[in-house]
């Protein structure tokens, strides 16, 4: 999961993320969610103020609505007007005036970029931003010949980040047999892995993104011939090298790989690259507890598609004619049975464990697909590193209800990979009995690895129950969070509702940990 320091641009609704030291989602007035927004959108009443028409902005008069009561904002070059959406935004007024009567772009890609903007703002659009004069442009808009347009496709050259030098950044080749082509991209990096590549293959479209630390690389043409879509993706971690083994349809020579499509051949920073979605087919539901279902989602034949520890993908649906995003920590596939050591995720299928809300917007949705019928899962997103974990002697999880999921491959991974361990606890809070999720596993957890403790935290017990009640609190923390030593390294990682997260995180400093001690996911 990902943990940001403030919300800018979130869907009115959506669950807020929150750093160690950020800032939670601001209560909303009655009348002002997610579903109220769609309403007002489709109800006719004019948003912009405007009475239909789009007009260019100049930066000049985009400056001047920098009022709560009047407020504009551009987003890529399109400016909208969000005075009627402030009293919807569960991060509150002040983060969107952070962007007011400016270009709000780079606020809104550090912070919810995966937010479907277009969509959410399409009734408040005043227009475009209008072009600067001919003449201030001439020097900085160089003539690209035809050939150079040609070879490839939307760039004249390849887009190098200032801070790289082009001998670091990724590039690739390909070669061919009777039967087959490989696609070779050299990263030149030395600790590439398969979870560090997220591959596409969709009838003749070949869409291969690959990370490199804090950037990403695209590689995305449209194959000259047909060629089958189970794709073989190897991964050379020592060298850097990473292939794509296609099988040919016809057996003929390639004169050229393919065409160039949009960024082909780029190399960017991860928050500039636009999150890449492709559909899955639900295969199965099944009833974890009563009111938490999983979801096996089978992923398109051609996609690789790993989701490292603690990161998350988005969920994408159309609803009421708008689409809704959500973010989801997928669990790994060992946990559908039991927990194994070590764990092998199956690189075929997705799971999901969610909880259905039914008064709310998007999980109602997802109870009602059926099986068989498709949902768009986009690549994954996180800033959690397994580097993190180095050296760890003392690991602490904090869960509320479904913020179960993250801690899951975290959990595996850390008592079967992690050297320096010496204690692993889990403090999982819920509301009854029947809320815990996978608690036979849990417990049997700690039976089979002494380092491994679980403690179940209930706020709302029936009678007999004989564990910790009530909710998170400094003092139920104080007891938990300790250090098996004086001088141990300590990570503890947190997360669940907003509010769950946010008194968490401030009891944890209150008793002395740092941010650097913390690490905050979303549920």
């Amino acid at each position: 999961m990902l943990n940001v320091p403030s919300q800018a641009f979130p869907a009115p609704g959506s669950q807020q993320r929150v750093a160690a030291g950020g800032r939670s989602k601001v209560p909303l007035k009655p009348g002002r969610s997610l579903m109220d927004w769609i309403r007002l959108t489709k109800s006719g009443k004019d948003l912009t103020g405007l009475k239909g028409r789009l007009i260019e902005v100049t930066e000049e008069e985009l400056a001047k609505h920098n009022k709560r009561t009047d407020c504009w904002i551009c987003i890529r070059g399109l400016v909208y007007n969000i005075t009627p959406y402030m009293e919807y935004h569960p991060g509150g007024e002040d983060e969107l005036m952070k962007a007011a009567g400016a270009d709000g772009t780079e606020l809104f890609d550090q912070v919810h970029r995966w937010v479907n903007y277009e969509s959410m703002l399409k009734e408040c659009m005043v227009g475009r931003m209008a072009l600067k004069p001919f003449a201030a442009l001439k020097e900085s808009c160089p003539i690209v010949s035809e050939e150079n347009r040609i070879l490839n496709g939307l760039f004249s050259k390849k887009k190098v980040p200032d801070n790289y030098s082009k001998e670091a950044v990724p590039s690739y080749d390909w070669f061919q047999t009777d039967g087959s082509i490989t696609v070779v991209i050299y990263t030149k990096q030395k600790d590439m892995n398969s979870e560090l590549v997220i591959a596409d293959l969709q009838e003749r479209k070949l869409r291969g993104e690959l990370i490199v630390k804090d950037y990403s690389y695209l590689l995305h043409l449209e194959l000259s011939y047909a060629v089958h879509e189970d794709m073989i993706v190897q991964v050379s971690e020592k060298v850097g090298k990473v292939e794509f083994i296609l099988k040919k349809k016809e057996i003929l020579s390639w004169k050229k790989l393919g065409q160039p499509l949009e960024s082909h051949n780029s190399f960017v920073k991860r928050t500039e690259r636009g999150l890449y979605y492709r559909k899955c087919r639900l295969l199965s539901k099944t009833n974890v507890s009563h009111d938490t279902q999983l979801f096996c989602l089978a992923l398109p034949l051609g996609t690789h598609l790993l989701v490292p520890v603690g990161h998350h993908v988005y969920l994408r649906q159309t609803i009421t004619g708008t689409e809704i995003v959500k973010p989801y920590t997928p669990v790994p596939s060992f946990l559908v049975s039991t927990f194994k050591n070590p764990c092998h995720d199956d690189q075929l299928h997705i799971f999901f464990i969610i909880k259905i809300y039914p008064s709310g917007l998007f999980t109602p949705v997802l109870d009602a697909l059926q099986i068989g019928e498709y949902i768009s899962v986009s690549n994954p997103e996180g800033n959690f590193m397994k580097s993190q974990m180095e050296d760890v002697e003392d690991l602490f999880l904090l869960a509320g209800g479904t913020g179960f999921t993250p801690m899951v491959k975290l959990l595996s991974c850390a008592l079967t990979s992690s050297n320096n361990l010496r204690a692993v606890k889990f403090m999982f809070f819920n509301k009854t009995e029947d809320d815990i999720l996978w608690r036979n596993q849990l417990e049997q957890l700690a039976l089979n690895d002494a380092r491994f403790e679980v403690q179940f935290v209930l706020s709302e017990p029936k009678k007999g129950w004989k564990g910790k009640e009530g909710k998170i609190s400094s003092s139920l923390l104080s007891q938990f969070v300790k250090r098996s030593k004086c001088d141990s390294k300590v990570l503890i990682c947190i997360c669940g509702p907003p509010p769950f997260m946010e008194q968490g995180i401030q009891f944890l400093q209150d008793l002395g940990y740092s941010s650097k001690e913390i690490h905050c996911f979303t549920a």
